[in-house]
């Protein structure tokens, strides 16, 4: 008898969760559901949104699925589009380590919009998000390469979110789809020919970036409904010859090791809620700008800042150098390593840095942007040993007295070293939600809360349908 092949093997651990999922993991997908959901309704006024929404209108089709803050109802498939676009826009969703994935801003859109159309239960939705952002983790990591020191789909311009986030989010509808093994197996194997991203926005700008995971959600939902109606697709599509390893990757044969512990070694526990709206090699720059701050050095004081990151994230966050001290909008800040050091020294908002805080005025600001230009990056070997595991800042501030002090944030806020506290996830999701007014906001809440026991979605959705536009903030195209 031969071995399962890979895609067999994944198709059977969503089932076997659908049917046995753990509390704790249940507990971590609502709250990841919950962290999703907040951050949607605070894009709903970004331009990749309207983009969206807009598309979603023209092309019309059965009310299946509800958009998320808006009176539409759409294709399943639609929804999940404009839902995921909704979830990444504004770059605030959940990360990956050492994978570098964001796997919820494509899951959830799926598992909302499929579970909605199917009418399936709350649990059954925690089940899916669960067994689909476990596959898109385990996928990203099928690409780690410790002889390269990255992963090779971050090496090659690939975005993983989306690329493996259609696959993660085509199981995800599928569970709630209540397909057997071998349907939920052909329906992550069709997404295997839908998904896609380049990250070469990160570097030089534009906003289709934004859009990734809307098209994952959008491939994975569609995927599903394909193997329902039985297409078909290849058991070897993860390590076949012409498979999605060797495709993307180069990997052939690939090693199975990115399956080990599947079911028991959850990878969900190192996949960490974002504090800040920034690309998350940012995040530990951040800090180490807030702690300098609290020290009391006046910005005026500081003649250089030498910030020491892992090289290969430089590409991201301070390369071309130009386009990263002076980012073309408040949304190509927030990938900005330069710009966001800056921000968070001057004193930001929410928990440290958020939303608020990019806007075109703060591109205009001169003492931010003085500060922004004194910044550069050094190489170290301290910190090159620790990624990808950790995304650490070393900040080294030379003073106009002749004086250097130094900061060092070696771990993300969010992560085991460095958990983030209940009240600063509420606070999150408050910041998040509070254009739809107090007592709307009320009401979501208590049905995120209820989700577990829900014996359906739609309470949890009706809350969502409509919302006024009266106190958006964020805007940045």
């Amino acid at each position: 008898m031969t071995n399962p092949t890979l895609s067999t093997r994944l198709a059977a651990f969503a089932v076997e969760t659908a049917a046995q999922l753990p509390e704790r993991i249940a507990a971590d997908a609502q709250a990841r559901i919950v962290d999703t959901v907040g951050i949607a309704i605070a894009a709903m006024d970004t331009e990749p949104v309207r983009a969206a929404l807009a598309l979603a209108r023209e092309w019309g089709g059965s009310r299946q699925a509800t958009v998320l803050g808006f009176p539409d109802r759409v294709p399943a498939p639609v929804a999940a589009l404009v839902n995921g676009t909704a979830a990444h826009a504004l770059d605030f969703d959940d990360t990956h380590l050492p994978s570098i994935l964001h796997p919820s801003a494509s899951v959830v859109p799926a598992a909302l919009a499929a579970a909605e159309m199917a009418g399936a239960s709350g649990r059954t939705v925690l089940a899916a998000v669960a067994a689909g952002a476990e596959i898109t983790i385990r996928l990203g990591n099928g690409a780690d390469d410790p002889d390269l020191g990255n992963n090779i789909f971050f090496e090659r311009g690939l975005h993983a979110t989306s690329i493996c986030g259609a696959m993660g989010a085509a199981v995800a509808a599928a569970v709630v789809l209540g397909l057997d093994v071998e349907t939920t197996r052909h329906a992550l194997g069709i997404a295997g020919s839908m998904g896609g991203g380049l990250i070469e926005a990160n570097r030089k700008g534009g906003s289709v970036k934004r859009i990734h995971c809307g098209w994952a959600a959008h491939a994975g939902v569609t995927a599903a409904q394909f193997a329902r109606q039985g297409l078909t697709a290849p058991d070897t599509v993860l390590e076949g010859r012409f498979g999605f390893f060797n495709a993307y990757t180069g990997l052939h044969p690939v090693s199975e090791t990115f399956l080990d512990g599947l079911g028991e070694d959850w990878e969900l526990d190192r996949c960490f809620v974002k504090p800040y709206p920034t690309n998350v090699f940012t995040h530990t720059g951040i800090d180490a700008a807030r702690r300098l701050a609290e020290r009391g050095i006046p910005i005026e004081s500081i003649e250089r800042v030498d910030l020491s990151v892992p090289m290969a994230v430089t590409r991201t966050i301070a390369e071309p150098r130009e386009a990263k001290i002076r980012p073309e909008s408040p949304y190509h800040a927030q990938f900005s390593g330069p710009f966001t050091f800056a921000i968070a020294y001057r004193g930001g908002s929410g928990l440290g840095v958020y939303l608020d805080d990019f806007t075109q005025a703060m591109l205009d600001d001169p003492v931010v942007r003085r500060l922004a230009e004194r910044v550069h990056y050094v190489p170290d070997p301290e910190c090159e040993a620790l990624y990808p595991e950790r995304l650490p800042t070393i900040a080294r501030v030379h003073l106009t007295d002749g004086t250097t002090v130094e900061e060092r944030v070696l771990a993300n806020l969010g992560m085991a070293e460095r958990p983030i506290r209940p009240e600063q996830l509420r606070h999150k999701f408050d910041l998040n939600v509070r254009r739809l007014g107090g007592q709307r906001a009320a009401a979501l809440s208590a049905a995120l809360r209820a989700l577990p026991v829900a014996p359906s979605v739609s309470d949890l959705l009706r809350t969502l349908e409509w919302a006024p536009h009266d106190s958006g903030r964020y805007s940045a195209a």
